[in-house]
């Protein structure tokens, strides 16, 4: 900005210019919402009233500032540019992520301020994690659902989470996953930066989080259906 400037550019300049960008950011996201994930964000806190829903991001995406749609279902929210509980050494660009143990802190401090706001609001007496060895059925169940093999699938499987992977259907436009596909039936999408090394890792992470899939889903409104399943064991 100050290579550009014909005088010096002050901090509250700088600071202005990038909170109207975060905005617009935030309204151009609620303008592009899928039609069905307001009715099926709906359903579910319809059904589990005590549903305590956070959001993962590894960048500045935060429905908290959706005021407008997605706010009002959203408890907290957690990001990788956060400075939480002193975890800034643990930042570091998605692309040097070579392995599951370095996805974990992510998930664990979501599961921190989870655990916080459901013992403010009496819900749990403990902030352990349900798992298949040692089942509560008064405890809490910790689902993640995300559209990553790698990052969202295997990192909070690791953590303990149960999973839901959107492997959504074409009408969604998801590209991301197109660059992993085999052979000729692999599409590169024009906002990719990724090397073809780092996409190579990106599938090896794949493949071995594809045994941590406990639901897939290929419609938003089959979400609810798939974390009642998930609830009664199916």
């Amino acid at each position: 900005m100050e290579r550009c400037a014909d005088e010096p550019v002050s901090e509250a300049d700088v600071e202005r210019v990038y909170s109207a960008w975060e905005r617009e950011r935030h309204h151009s996201a609620e303008r592009h919402l899928y039609p069905e994930i307001i009715s099926s964000l709906q359903r579910i806190k319809e059904e589990h009233p005590d549903v305590i829903i956070d959001a993962v991001t590894d960048g500045k995406a935060n429905p908290m500032s959706m005021v407008f749609t997605l706010a009002p279902y959203f408890d907290f929210c957690t990001s990788w540019e956060d400075d939480a509980a002193g975890r800034t050494e643990f930042f570091k660009e998605l692309s040097n992520v070579d392995g599951q143990a370095d996805l974990q802190w992510i998930y664990t401090a979501a599961h921190d301020r989870y655990s916080e706001i459901a013992e403010g609001r009496g819900l749990t007496k403990s902030a352990g994690v349900e798992t298949d060895d040692d089942e509560d059925e008064d405890g809490p169940a910790w689902i993640h659902i995300g559209d990553d093999l790698a990052y969202d699938v295997g990192g909070s499987a690791s953590c303990g989470a149960r999973t839901i992977l959107l492997d959504l259907d074409q009408e969604y436009g998801q590209t991301a996953k197109a660059r992993f596909f085999e052979g000729s039936a692999a599409v590169v999408p024009s906002w990719n930066t990724a090397s073809q090394e780092e996409i190579s890792d990106r599938k090896a992470m794949n493949d071995a989080a594809e045994r941590m899939v406990d639901k897939r889903v290929s419609m938003l409104s089959l979400l609810p259906d798939a974390i009642d399943e998930i609830l009664r064991g199916e």
